[in-house]
């Protein structure tokens, strides 16, 4: 396997996983910023990346693979742990349904691709809006340094809620004819 520099800033995004989870717990007050701080890295890895391997040329099988495992899993994980942190259902509630939304729309691809209809559930711009208010909330909500920040987290977080449903009903629009055939 040739591992090129696009798919090597891939495989940072998902060795740096263990290191945002613990900066997360660690009990320090510099903590939360910490962990932010990763975890706005491996979002700015999971843009430059696919800029780099379209921009190169350099588009791999595997990185096409693990690219979306890797932002899925990052993004899973950081959700899951502001629920926890917060442990408020207006938290909560929100982040369930973004880590719904990736899993259904995952097996709406697979399925898709499966009978060869890849291109009819390709990625929007609101899914690319709706990524960037994710980031934005999830890094505001994992640094927390007052409650302005806070606020703009929760707000970001609600705006990509509604991208989230929004989204989720573009794809399956989409492959509305191909689910209901019999």
């Amino acid at each position: 396997m040739h591992f090129n520099i696009p798919t090597l800033l891939t495989l940072l995004r998902v060795v740096l996983i263990p290191f945002f989870v613990l900066a997360f717990y660690l009990p320090f007050e510099w903590a939360p910023l910490v962990c932010a701080l990763i975890f706005i890295v491996a979002a700015i890895t999971d843009w430059f990346d696919g800029w780099l391997a379209r921009r190169w040329k350099q588009t791999t099988r595997f990185g096409a693979f693990l690219d979306p495992v890797a932002d899925k899993v990052m993004v899973a994980i950081a959700l899951v742990l502001v629920a926890g942190h917060y442990h408020e259902w207006w938290i909560t509630l929100p982040a369930a349904t973004m880590i719904a939304r990736e899993i259904i729309i995952s097996a709406l691809r697979e399925w898709m691709a499966e009978i060869g209809k890849r291109s009819s559930v390709a990625v929007s711009w609101i899914g690319k809006v709706k990524t960037t208010a994710q980031m934005l909330a999830l890094f505001a909500l994992l640094w927390r340094p007052d409650r302005l920040v806070e606020g703009i987290g929760v707000a970001a977080l609600y705006v990509a809620a509604v991208l989230t449903f929004w989204s989720m009903y573009q794809y399956l629009s989409a492959a509305r004819g191909d689910l209901l055939e019999r």
